[in-house]
């Protein structure tokens, strides 16, 4: 009977799951094939999931307009500064907290923790960002994102989860506190390293909110992120010229573009998951164990 019960259990799961990544996988199938479609199709509502009148003129366009792929560029540059800087200070954050006898460890942690419950908010970050006359600069995509107090608590945990007679062995050998993170720590945390980067560079990578508030001016427009070039897109297609798409269906060459730029945007950030999907559970998995 129990036996009945784990076997109709572990099918209820299967099903929630397929429908899940149906939920998830559909859409996506929808982007790609109006995205490879011909005008005529989609003026006509014929493309569902399988492109109708099979043609890549749509991401023709995208490739030749310098604004997208100069924004792509750029986005793939900041996502590797902006994962760099946060990685940095976060190993650097975390580690000290090894140390029981840190002085104000407790205080320190309930200060962390607390800035994960209370903002400052929208309007003070602005103004601050202002009279750091960060406006307009291309730092403000960096500095404010540059640490997650919750990837600091998931690295201090796989931390505090390394035996602390690795760390003493270290120092009896005469290794200082930089070697003992270099040396012991680092090279063990690899699927938490992974993890993390992985968070960051997702998040910077699909950030478009801090561009949209700190670039103000036309000057500032060549530094966008692939995601606010693509909401401007979006809105209006101003950044991609369509007047080359040979069709006179409607908007249909608008549609197609637009389905083009998302599938663009979207697919570089997908083909990071499989590289690090065997550290990303890991990683967040040991890093919950211990506290």
């Amino acid at each position: 009977m129990n036996l009945n019960k784990s076997k109709f259990g572990d099918f209820l799961v299967v099903i929630v799951m397929i429908i899940l990544i149906c939920v998830c996988l559909f859409p996506m199938m929808n982007v790609f094939a109006r995205s490879m479609s011909a005008p005529e199709h989609l003026i006509r509502g014929e493309v569902s999931l399988i492109p109708r009148g099979f043609n890549l003129n749509a991401f023709e366009l995208v490739w030749n307009d310098s604004k997208y792929t100069w924004s792509l560029a750029w986005t793939v540059i900041l996502t590797v500064i902006c994962t760099l800087v946060s990685l940095i200070l976060t190993v650097l954050c975390a580690f000290p907290f090894v140390y029981k006898g840190l002085k104000g460890r407790k205080t320190l942690n309930v200060f962390m923790i607390f800035t994960m419950y209370f903002g400052a908010g929208m309007i003070p970050t602005f103004l601050l960002m202002r009279s750091l006359g960060l406006i307009d600069n291309p730092l403000s995509l960096i500095l404010p994102s540059s640490l997650s107090i919750f990837n600091v608590i998931l690295m201090r945990s796989f931390f505090y989860g390394i035996p602390d007679s690795v760390r003493e062995s270290a120092e009896i050998d005469g290794a200082g506190p930089f070697k003992t993170l270099m040396m012991i720590y680092l090279p063990l945390s690899k699927p938490v390293l992974a993890t993390i980067s992985l968070f960051y560079a997702v998040g910077r990578w699909n950030g478009y909110g801090d561009a949209l508030l700190f670039l103000r001016s036309p000057e500032s427009r060549q530094w966008d992120p692939i995601q606010l070039l693509l909401y401007r897109v979006q809105q209006n297609l101003t950044a991609i010229d369509v007047s080359q798409f040979d069709s006179t269906a409607g908007n249909a060459p608008t549609e197609a573009v637009r389905m083009a730029t998302i599938v663009i945007a979207t697919v570089p950030i997908l083909l990071v998951y499989p590289f690090l999907q065997k550290y990303f559970v890991a990683g967040v998995t040991l890093g919950s164990v211990k506290e």
